[in-house]
């Protein structure tokens, strides 16, 4: 029966910029409250804790604890953040060691790269009944040919209601890439880098993550404040931060070797 108990290993959160010994308290992945601590390599320091040597499911617990780790590391360090499910197979930090060694180059000019900066993320999606008001009162020809319809009987406009929502839609298209390209070039001036990620659903006007410098921030908040003001009433910003920086730094680590 021991044969089916899994082997111990270290989990991998993140790596951050770090000499001394430290300890994040009992929050590691997995409901063993297994610590979380650094191990270090010069003046880098692998995050870890104990686990299991499994594959962890991408299910919502899973990804939760693994992000809880990284935003409390976030509270006192910029953070590299380890792909999920990354495991040292070894039940010692002497291999987290080897690894840092081997990859200390890597490593160490990715914090130079990061250092002072953090991912915001940021959704706007249009309301709908706003927005579709909005395209009525501004294109004529689709107001037009809807007013004409108004009286109508159903029966005898099925082609023309037909063409009315196709020409709404594709007005939609426009408006919404007009809008995304009007935010995007406001915020992109104060971002060091920005990941655009696809929309869901054909209301959804941006789905993007910006890298900011921590000192550029309040001005990333103003500008966002700004746009919620002049959008508002047609649109929702859902602003998100500080988050790990996932959308700039993919971070894959060799475990094999260490």
């Amino acid at each position: 029966m021991d044969n089916d108990i899994p082997k111990e290993g270290r989990y991998i959160y993140g790596i951050i910029r770090n000499s001394e010994k430290i300890n994040f308290g009992q929050i590691g992945i997995g409901n063993r409250n297994d610590h979380v601590y650094g191990v270090v390599y010069k003046d880098i320091c692998a995050v870890v804790s104990s686990s299991p040597i499994i594959q962890y499911e991408a299910r919502r617990a899973n990804m939760i604890a693994h992000q809880k780790v990284l935003e409390e590391v976030m509270k006192r360090f910029n953070v590299l953040p380890v792909r999920f499910s990354t495991i040292s197979p070894h039940d010692n930090d002497d291999a987290i060691i080897c690894i840092l060694t081997e990859d200390y180059t890597r490593l160490d000019d990715l914090l130079h790269k990061m250092k002072g900066k953090k991912e915001l993320g940021l959704k706007v999606i249009a309301d709908e009944k706003k927005i579709y008001e909005n395209i009525i009162q501004k294109y004529d020809n689709i107001r037009s040919l809807r007013d004409k319809l108004i009286n109508q009987p159903s029966d005898k406009i099925h082609y023309q209601r037909v063409k009315v929502g196709e020409m709404v839609a594709e007005a939609l298209k426009k408006e919404i890439e007009t809008y995304k390209n009007q935010i995007l070039d406001i915020l992109s001036t104060i971002a060091e880098d920005v990941k655009i990620t696809d929309n869901y659903g054909n209301l959804m006007i941006l789905n993007a993550a910006f890298l900011i410098k921590e000192i550029k921030e309040p001005d990333f908040d103003t500008a966002v404040n700004d746009l919620d003001k002049k959008y508002g009433e047609i649109m929702t910003f859902k602003y998100v931060g500080t988050l790990p920086p996932y959308n700039f730094v993919n971070l894959s680590i060799n475990t094999k070797g260490g």
